[in-house]
């Protein structure tokens, strides 16, 4: 299974770098069998059928880009170096991993401020990241991050626009709720709450799950044999109720649909039994074709990078003819693609 089988030719014109507005408004492609349908986000209750469950990541994504300065008193007197952090992961001791640039221009033990409530010293490197620790902690971290911080764009629309303060409410869904994501669930990122209380009114029911999701998934492929890939990890939690509830409708005869690739990967890390129990703890599930999931019976995604370990998920669960149909399809009809562009729901 070669790197290339999950290639295609993607216009750049294609990539979306603001969201639909209203979010309910962005365009679905549906597909359904052989058929593929072009509808629109709001109309996902006409392909939703009562006892369905809808599986949705509840993360927040912190506002992790971060512009700072290290001063250092030396022979030349006092000098100031500008540093750009963008965190990467929470460590159990309350320490982030995060890149530095530039990582020569500060040393272990040195501090960098972000403003006058906000700094951190570097308490160690490894492996061309560094690791921080912050002056504070809980909700005073949490509140003086949201003011010096910007939310962490995808490097395809950081390559395209700076972010702003219009990101801090897009990149983020309606139900954000456990801060720990330097990226967005982006198929959630659809859903206003109209919609919410149409899917509800009709009968499907909703249960979330946490996956934060970290900035490895942006990370490349580099080999050409994709069965060797390393996945990076990432800490999650399917509680006690959210199994029972996701099995209860399974049994029923319900059809699990989680919303987005962090989702499904949750809960098919929770089910590698072959049934879905509770899961607390850090999944680096690589899913590729050939794999057998146990939950997900259907997904609504986004259109994903070319050559990208999602890809090769959307491939597995539907297929990889299909999957090449579906989005030449995608790419002739000229729908948005990535973190902010239109979604598709595919029904195996």
């Amino acid at each position: 299974m070669q790197l290339s089988d999950f290639d295609f030719d993607l216009p750049e014109g294609l990539i979306a770098t603001r969201p639909a507005r209203p979010r309910s408004s962005a365009r679905l492609l549906v597909a359904d069998g052989d058929a593929i349908h072009d509808a629109v986000v709001r109309d996902l209750t006409d392909w939703l059928r009562p006892g369905d469950r809808l599986v949705l990541n509840d993360t927040r994504v912190i506002p992790a880009r971060l512009s700072g300065t290290r001063a250092r008193d030396g022979a030349q007197g006092l000098t100031e170096a500008r540093i750009e952090v963008t965190l990467l992961e929470p460590q159990p001791n309350g320490q982030w991993a995060a890149l530095l640039k530039p990582l020569k221009k500060i040393k272990e033990g040195e501090v960098v401020r972000f403003s006058d409530a906000l700094s951190a010293t570097l308490i160690g490197k490894d492996g061309g990241q560094g690791v921080l620790e912050f002056n504070l902690t809980g909700d005073d971290f949490d509140t003086a991050l949201a003011e010096a911080g910007a939310m962490p764009l995808p490097p395809y629309i950081a390559a395209l626009r700076a972010p702003d303060d219009q990101d801090k409410d897009d990149y983020q869904t309606i139900w954000a709720k456990n801060s720990g994501a330097v990226a967005a669930p982006t198929a959630s990122l659809h859903f206003d709450d109209p919609l919410i209380d149409r899917i509800r009114a009709m009968g499907v029911t909703i249960t979330y799950v946490t996956l934060h999701v970290g900035a490895g998934t942006f990370l490349p492929v580099k080999v050409d044999d994709v069965t060797t890939h390393k996945m990076h990890a990432e800490w999650g939690e399917v509680t006690a109720q959210a199994a029972a509830d996701i099995a209860a409708t399974k049994a029923a005869g319900g059809r699990v649909i989680p919303v987005g690739t962090t989702a499904l990967r949750l809960i098919e890390s929770a089910a590698r039994s072959g049934q879905i129990e509770p899961w607390q703890g850090e999944t680096d599930i690589f899913i590729y074709p050939g794999f057998t999931f146990h939950v997900a019976d259907a997904l609504m995604t986004n259109f994903h990078l070319p050559k990208s370990t999602l890809m090769m998920l959307v491939s597995a669960l539907i297929g990889q003819d299909r999957i090449k149909r579906i989005y030449a399809h995608a790419v002739e009809e000229k729908y948005r693609f990535f973190s902010y562009g239109d979604a598709s729901l595919l029904i195996p």
